[in-house]
């Protein structure tokens, strides 16, 4: 009898493990189709500033990808023109999959952190009522050697993003990749667009 109920137990218990590492699994992305783009929306790191445009990372992921990868970037963009143009490029582009990498010139300005938590939040809810998946890169705080600001991983969990906590506040601080103090040179970019391509291959999206 004991040894029933103890039997028992352990497939109980095995059962509620399983249920709890589900409810905890990681967010998952759709698979973005053969013919479906991916919008890499950003300020000058999505440019590619320090490099030629196909040593860029959005012309890198489409290498890596197979898929056409829209590069959206406005060099010294904030928050707030990245939360004015979103609209319009979300209807020009239609795209499966927003790469959303924004903040780094609001944090270098000193704009107020909920001022940009604000407008990231927008952007987010901008692209899912638009059916478009949303990526986030998270940007370090005011010192470009410290970690990413608090606030990504605020909206990460809020929004239930797949979310890319500190690619950018690494390579910062490795001079081998970089062109300038804030930008990466052609080393850098690669390594960032195959850091993206592989959170897409581990969360589903190729």
């Amino acid at each position: 009898m004991i040894r029933r109920i103890s039997s028992y137990a352990i497939r109980i218990a095995m059962v509620l493990v399983f249920v709890l590492l589900q409810g905890c699994g990681e967010q998952e992305l759709t698979p973005i189709p053969a013919n479906g783009t991916i919008l890499a929306f950003g300020d000058s790191l999505t440019v590619g500033v320090g490099v030629d445009r196909q040593n860029s990372y959005p012309s890198v992921l489409a290498e890596l990808t197979g898929r056409q990868v829209i590069s959206a970037g406005v060099s010294g963009e904030e928050t707030t023109g990245g939360l004015a143009r979103l609209p319009d490029v979300l209807e020009q582009t239609r795209p499966s999959l927003i790469i959303l990498l924004e903040g780094g010139n609001d944090i270098l300005r000193n704009r107020r952190a909920g001022r940009i938590k604000q407008n990231l939040a927008a952007m987010i809810e901008v692209a899912q009522r638009s059916g478009v998946e949303v990526l986030l890169i998270g940007v370090p705080a005011k010192s470009l050697f410290s970690d990413t600001a608090s606030l990504y991983r605020e909206l990460a969990d809020q929004y239930q993003l797949v979310f890319e906590d500190e690619l950018i506040a690494d390579l910062l601080r490795d001079r081998s990749y970089k062109s300038d103090s804030i930008h990466f040179n052609e080393k850098g970019y690669r390594l960032m667009a195959e850091s993206i391509h592989e959170l897409l291959v581990d969360h589903g999206a190729l």
